[in-house]
């Protein structure tokens, strides 16, 4: 039955090659009627075109099953119901005719119901198999992005260690640092595999992470500004972004501003077809020299290189400020 389908497919969705078997069917039929007629008793005209229009239309469908039975009925009433070879029609040819088009059309209604039926089986079918293999695929994404997020806890971990054992009085500030951050990961780990914030605008989505930020802190009078077009980004790329611009933001949430606040900028462009530009700045004190070098070796700098790296791109802080501090990261569209 499932091979008769799948051939049936063929001629379904090909009306010509649909056409071309009911013709076919309607000539096998005929000659075969012709060939039987000495053989058969009076009253059978319609032996033959019988199966060659449930035939037809089990195959190609309603339409091509119905012109092989218009076909079979119009032979059948001028060569085998009387008066021959005429069109003539009595009260004993209405009646085999009759006879002929209700049976005729409860087979085709039955064969046409039956097709719909499957086509709505197999379109369920193909939907429960792209719905298992999107689950398939994004529980294998989120046990790859556990994975590497316990790495990348493992890794902050031993830069907070090299730092405790560089200088043993920073310990509790250095765990309550590693501690916010894996709150921080987590709160967007939420957020990105929620599908209300997924489906976000990225510009509507990062204004919820630099909130989320400035609530977590308790900044007061800082404003952020997002400026981002209507991109799109994979979840292993949203996630490594939304790591570098929480580790960028709070940097300057920690050290820019004094107590009247001000301004942090998040700003996407794309630089050409392969590349995209994402600058986060801030209006703030910015980075006095003498702690520059220090800062560009630190935990936090490490972090937001090692994201880039992630991305396949590169960061840098951008020279030339008039007042505060400003990084570029460019990487791969």
């Amino acid at each position: 039955m499932d091979r008769l389908l799948s051939a049936g497919t063929v001629f379904r969705r090909d009306k010509w090659l649909g056409y071309g078997l009911a013709l076919f069917s309607f000539a096998l039929a005929l000659f075969l009627r012709f060939e039987l007629q000495g053989t058969l008793p009076p009253g059978f005209p319609y032996l033959t075109f019988f199966p060659a229009v449930i035939l037809t239309t089990f195959l190609a469908g309603l339409w091509p099953g119905v012109v092989c039975a218009i076909l079979s009925g119009l032979a059948s009433l001028y060569f085998f119901i009387p008066p021959f070879d005429s069109f003539a029609l009595h009260a004993s040819s209405l009646i085999a005719i009759g006879f002929y088009v209700f049976i005729v059309t409860v087979d085709i209604a039955l064969i046409h119901f039956m097709h719909r039926a499957a086509d709505r089986l197999l379109a369920k079918k193909q939907l429960m198999e792209d719905l298992y293999d999107q689950q398939r695929t994004m529980f294998q994404e989120l046990q790859h992005r556990v994975a590497n997020n316990m790495t990348f806890v493992a890794a902050l971990l031993q830069l907070q260690k090299r730092n405790i054992t560089a200088d043993p009085a920073s310990a509790s500030s250095a765990l309550d640092e590693a501690q916010s951050r894996i709150e921080t990961m987590s709160r967007i780990h939420r957020r990105l595999y929620d599908p209300a914030s997924v489906d976000l605008p990225v510009a509507d989505y990062f204004q919820e992470i630099c909130s989320d930020l400035l609530q977590a802190t308790g900044a007061r009078n800082i404003v952020c500004m997002v400026d981002m077009p209507a991109v799109r980004l994979d979840i292993a790329r949203l996630t490594t972004l939304s790591l570098l611009v929480t580790e960028l933001v709070t940097n300057s949430l920690k050290h820019a501003f004094a107590e009247d606040g001000g301004t942090i900028a998040l700003k996407l462009e794309q630089l050409d077809p392969h590349r995209l530009s994402l600058t986060v700045s801030d209006n703030g004190r910015g980075m006095p020299e003498t702690i520059s070098d220090t800062a560009s070796k630190g935990l936090g700098t490490r972090i937001v290189h090692s994201l880039a790296a992630q991305l396949g791109g590169e960061v840098k802080a951008l020279a030339g400020q008039r007042r505060g501090t400003a990084w570029q990261v460019v990487f791969a569209a």
